[in-house]
């Protein structure tokens, strides 16, 4: 009777054990834009860190437990995000906020939370420069990283295809936020250094009804050309007031217009003329693994939607420097953050195979090198990466590539320009 007393007692000790194990887990805040004039990003953004962090825990988890996510909507509102992020670190205590997409959100969010409480953030989309003057001026603690280019190279990018392309007179509607006013300043200088003239510089604010008070002042000066810079929801509203007005239907667009939902919204056969840039990828194993997996595993978000790729990757190297720090807390993720793209360490790709090569390594005390959806990531030590600019069209109501600016040939444009 004892020994069945003992050997029941054993059990269930190990039964014990086991759901121990399972309920391990190690929560990385998330804020994105799930609602608002950026929702679609933040949706397609959410369900890629998702992905990464399913195929981490399918190769075995990291520190023994399963790395899960804590996402927030941030409405793509700054103050709401702000509210969001703090929740997360100081009651949530989480060591990691990825977010958020667009720019007015990651710095509001950098600055007032992240930055102080000495959180690491990763944000997979916001370009803007300031977050890189933040970072030079030591205002981040080297506790920021980002998965996109900047728009100090996006400007240059812009204006050299918009040249190319035969847009030499350019009214400009931009977001007035950030993003919008840096984007707009960068490619201003760019564009004008290259030739080109700029007949009106137009900010609007997010989520009106009508833009075409905007509109008409943007037709002054008889531009051949609209360079919107802008998100889907409210480009739309802008674009029909531009061609419902009689502008002409010639664009020049920002990355995150690359969206089936701003072309459908504006209808095809009046985009027929539009051009754009975005921050580009390099074909590695992992872009094919994302490609071919994402869109079963998202509901059926496509993976081409403006920030999906970068967001995987995103969540890739976090939980991979979770693994490398040893531990799940802020400054020793910080720390070991480029050491998973360490050009010197053993390639590693995207999913779940791949991370389990991956997670070997890194218990063996051996450098590793991931390769990225977006291409080879490395950070410089402001957390920027620098990396190619994928040149685009809209054809038939579908976007397709005409070429790409690698950062070399964005280095040679700027020299020129001197």
């Amino acid at each position: 009777m004892n020994m069945i007393r003992k050997t029941g007692l054993a059990m269930a000790m190990l039964c014990a054990s086991a759901l121990s194990s399972q309920a391990c887990e190690i929560t990385i805040g998330v804020v994105m834009e799930l609602t608002g004039p950026a929702g679609a990003y933040g949706q397609a953004g959410a369900k890629s860190v998702e992905m990464a962090f399913r195929d981490i825990n399918e190769a075995g988890g990291v520190l023994g437990c399963d790395l899960v996510t804590d996402t927030r909507d941030s409405q793509s509102q700054g103050n709401v995000a702000v509210d969001q992020a703090t929740q997360l670190v100081n009651v949530k205590q989480v060591p990691v906020v990825i977010g958020g997409i667009i720019s007015s959100v990651s710095i509001p969010i950098l600055t007032s939370v992240t930055a102080a409480a000495g959180v690491v953030q990763v944000s997979p989309a916001s370009s803007s420069p300031t977050l890189t003057q933040l970072s030079r001026d030591g205002k981040t603690d080297g506790y920021f990283f980002r998965t996109i280019t900047s728009d100090a190279l996006q400007g240059i990018a812009a204006a050299k295809y918009a040249i190319d392309s035969g847009l030499k007179k350019l009214a400009i509607i931009h977001v007035n936020n950030d993003f919008g006013l840096n984007l707009m300043r960068e490619f201003s200088a760019s564009y004008e250094a290259l030739g080109g003239e700029i007949t009106s510089a137009t900010p609007y604010n997010e989520n009106q009804p009508s833009y075409s008070a905007e509109v008409t002042a943007a037709m002054e000066g008889e531009p051949d050309a609209l360079y919107l810079i802008s998100y889907p929801v409210d480009g739309a509203t802008v674009a029909r007031a531009w061609i419902s007005q009689g502008g002409p239907q010639k664009f020049l667009l920002n990355d995150g217009m690359n969206s089936t939902d701003f072309i459908e919204a504006v209808g095809g056969q009046y985009l027929e003329g539009a051009f754009g840039t975005s921050s580009g990828t390099t074909e590695t194993e992992s872009t094919k693994y994302f490609y071919a997996n994402y869109e079963d595993f998202s509901g059926g978000i496509a993976p081409s939607a403006p920030a999906a790729d970068r967001s995987y990757d995103a969540g890739a190297i976090v939980g991979l420097a979770v693994a490398k720090a040893g531990k799940a807390e802020s400054e020793a993720i910080r720390d070991a953050i480029r050491s998973v793209v360490d050009p010197e360490g053993e390639v590693i790709y995207a999913g779940p195979e791949e991370f389990k090569k991956a997670l070997a390594l890194i218990n063996e005390g051996k450098a590793i090198n991931y390769q990225g959806v977006i291409g080879n990531v490395s950070f410089d030590k402001y957390g920027d990466i620098s990396g190619p600019f994928r040149l685009w069209q809209i054809k038939d109501g579908e976007v397709v590539t005409n070429g790409q600016m690698t950062a070399a040939d964005v280095a040679d444009v700027k020299a020129s320009m001197k």
